[in-house]
């Protein structure tokens, strides 16, 4: 379970219904409220200063650079309504201008998702400009001074297109008549109708024909009883790789399974995770990418708590099927993103420990046997920062020689500009070691405290984290602490600029030393360290939590009377349980948490996830569901916890944050529980996450206040 920072609005048909709670009452239905909940009376005015500083800077999305080097294509963020996409030559993007759908140059438009024409002359992109808004649309434009010209005509949820090799069609995830975006993080359609049945709305990979000066051709390539969440063009443009499930998609890509298709014939699976032996048994696959000779596929394996939070070991497996093997087994790394650079070479970008790095493989001999020989480069650079170019998990843009990689960078120091790097320079560690592009954000410094990363000894591992420091810190001065969990489990806590909802580069801002532990079933520190918490969530992770609060206490002025704790979704439980293990904690604050693993089995949408990490079903073994579950150990709690949720969480839904507040009440502990409505697991309503962050300091600032 996971909250990414940005969710992709969605601009289709919005279903009515919410559930409004204030503070401790209880929630009563109350259809088309559209407005948050009121705040609770309080001077907020030093807060909402903070917030208005916490993400100056403009905020890059998508980066792509042109096949053949010479342009690069960005979304530049202009406000909630509007994104911009701009053009400039690859070394000088002062040059940009705006390419758009718009046919006036005031028109306010969102337009995303780039995609490059092979021979770098046209460049694709979906806009809403001809129903603001509303419905998006595929445009091409051809760089050479005439009007984008409209593709389609959709009705639907629309993503990430991709030209063809050979240029001549587009393909892109679509759902028609969508009501919702894809995946579990969207707010949930209310019940209604033959649950798991009725209204599934299936993900399917469409192909627009590009028809000369015309509209496309568009026509839907996969078949309707298969949701797909990921594709990849065959080399020969007649076909894709793609990773998909039986509906419904939020709920079945855990045990999702790799196929190839002809576009003009049925698709064939040529791995099954559940029925192959070895450490990929039972596990989840994601990032199809075909080999440039057509015979082999690379993807990424490995337990992965969330679709779109990629993790693992990069794997290959032969076109035709056959056993997959693991090229990075045993590397202390956990990769996210591949791409091949000839047949015998993949790049990969992975998470080792606090930094992102870009790596080359060299595949010599039978590239599927186990006999073939991997050898690894130097990292081609390692960033302590956040990564990527916008389209899946530290995912890169590149050339098509793969002699430059493009993507947006930031870190606690620095927002977010355009890099670029060079496979074969000599680069250093850090930002420094490649090419800036951008400037887009020069002299703007940060709000917060500066950062540490930290690394401690937890049982066996070695356990990285870090460590905000209050802003203006004085270290004559004793000062108080909050811990922040990551979702997940498989995920992790990376440098990053700015922060909504519970942010704890608002926390140093507003005088708080701020831990962000990366514990046992995080990404960063391979496989084995991924896979430590299975059977055993909230405690070998809490011990590792605890050990860097202890070492944080030890090396730094910090009130150990004064520490506190929060997270979202995974965090979210770590913090419901936490608060019954141990009275270490003075507040809490729980958001979207799960507070029963017995009754969230039966009450989410993604039930699937939870097998790989438990073992059983809770109907086989409902014991290590018990074992884990906060409710079964309510009444050690004494920490006040404040509670937050939204009302259409499909991922870890109100019902479990109403029986955690329900247990603090009648047990007499302090707590609040707050229902956001129209609100998915990820929250999209600015004025939502402004007021989860505003709860959340006047919690924190009501039972350990920072220093004055």
């Amino acid at each position: 379970m996971h909250w990414n920072s940005v969710c992709r609005p969605f601009t289709g048909t919005s279903v009515a219904g919410a559930i409004l709670c204030i503070g401790g009452a209880f929630c009563l239905a109350a259809p088309g409220v559209q407005n948050a909940p009121p705040a609770p009376v309080a001077d907020r005015s030093h807060v909402a200063d903070v917030l208005k500083d916490l993400n100056r800077g403009r905020t890059i999305g998508q980066v792509a650079i042109s096949p053949d080097g010479k342009r690069l294509a960005w979304v530049l963020e202009a406000s909630r309504e509007e994104t911009q996409i701009r053009v400039a030559p690859a070394g000088d993007l002062a040059k940009s201008e705006r390419v758009t759908a718009a046919t006036r140059a005031d028109q306010s438009c969102r337009e995303d998702e780039l995609t490059w024409s092979p021979d770098a002359k046209s460049l694709a992109f979906f806009s809403d400009c001809a129903n603001p808004g509303n419905q998006a649309d595929l445009y091409l434009v051809r760089l050479d001074g005439k009007p984008s010209r409209r593709l389609t005509t959709l009705k639907g949820y629309e993503d990430a297109p991709e030209f063809s090799p050979d240029g001549t069609k587009i393909a892109f995830l679509y759902v028609e008549g969508a009501t919702r975006p894809a995946g579990a993080l969207a707010a949930m359609k209310p019940p209604a109708g033959v649950i798991g049945e009725d209204g599934l709305e299936v993900q399917r990979v469409a192909v627009a024909q590009l028809n000369g000066d015309a509209a496309a051709l568009v026509s839907q390539a996969t078949p309707a009883n298969l949701h797909v969440y990921e594709f990849n063009w065959r080399p020969d443009s007649n076909g894709l790789a793609y990773v998909a499930a039986d509906p419904p998609g939020e709920n079945n890509w855990w045990v999702a399974k790799l196929y190839t298709q002809s576009l003009d014939s049925a698709p064939k699976a040529v791995l099954a995770p559940a029925d192959v032996a070895g450490s990929l048994h039972g596990l989840q696959i994601a990032v199809p990418r075909w080999s440039p000779d057509g015979k082999a596929i690379a993807f990424i394996g490995g337990l992965m708590s969330d679709q779109g939070a990629t993790g693992g070991d990069v794997w290959i497996i032969d076109a035709n099927g056959g056993e997959p093997r693991d090229l990075s087994k045993g590397r202390p790394t956990s990769s996210a993103w591949v791409e091949w650079g000839g047949d015998e070479f993949l790049f990969a970008s992975e998470l080792a420990g606090g930094n992102i790095q870009l790596i080359r493989y060299h595949l010599q001999g039978d590239r599927t046997s186990p006999g073939g020989a991997v050898s690894f480069g130097a990292p081609i650079f390692s960033i302590p920062g956040s990564v990527g170019d916008g389209r899946l998990e530290l995912s890169l843009s590149s050339t098509a020689d793969r002699s430059m990689f493009a993507f947006a960078a930031t870190t606690f120091e620095r927002p977010a500009e355009i890099y670029a790097a060079k496979p074969g320079k000599v680069m250093t560690s850090g930002l420094e070691g490649v090419i800036q592009l951008s400037h887009i954000n020069d002299g703007i410094e940060p709000a917060w405290g500066k950062a540490e990363s930290l690394s401690w000894k937890s049982d066996s591992f070695r356990v990285q984290g870090w460590l905000l420091f209050p802003k203006n810190y004085d270290p004559t001065k004793k000062y108080p602490m909050i811990v922040e969990v990551h979702g997940g489990p498989a995920s992790a806590q990376l440098a990053r600029w700015g922060g909504w909802g519970l942010s704890g580069t608002a926390f140093s801002a507003l005088g708080y030393f701020v831990l962000q532990p990366n514990p046992r079933g995080s990404f960063g520190q391979g496989e084995e360290f991924a896979k430590a918490n299975r059977k055993d969530f909230g405690y070998g992770d809490l011990r590792d939590i605890l050990a860097g609060v202890d070492t944080v206490i030890a090396r730094y002025p910090v009130d150990p009377g004064r520490v506190g704790l929060t997270g979202w979704s995974y965090g979210g439980f770590m913090t419901m349980f936490a608060v019954t293990q141990t009275n270490r904690f003075k507040a809490a604050v729980a958001g979207a948490g799960i507070s029963n693993w017995q009754s969230y089995f039966g009450e989410n949408s993604i039930d699937q996830w939870m097998t790989p990490y438990f073992g059983a079903s809770v109907y086989d073994d409902p014991a290590v569901y018990a074992k884990s579950s906060a409710i079964n150990f309510i009444k050690k709690v004494q920490t006040p916890t404040l509670v937050v949720v939204g009302d259409r969480d499909g991922e870890c839904p109100a019902p479990q944050s109403y029986e955690f507040w329900h247990a603090l009440r009648d047990q007499h502990v302090p707590t609040e529980l707050i229902v956001y409505p129209n609100e998915g697991h990820g929250f999209v309503d600015p004025a939502h996450r402004k007021d989860v962050l505003e709860r959340a300091v006047e919690w924190f600032g009501k039972y350990m206040p920072p220093a004055s």
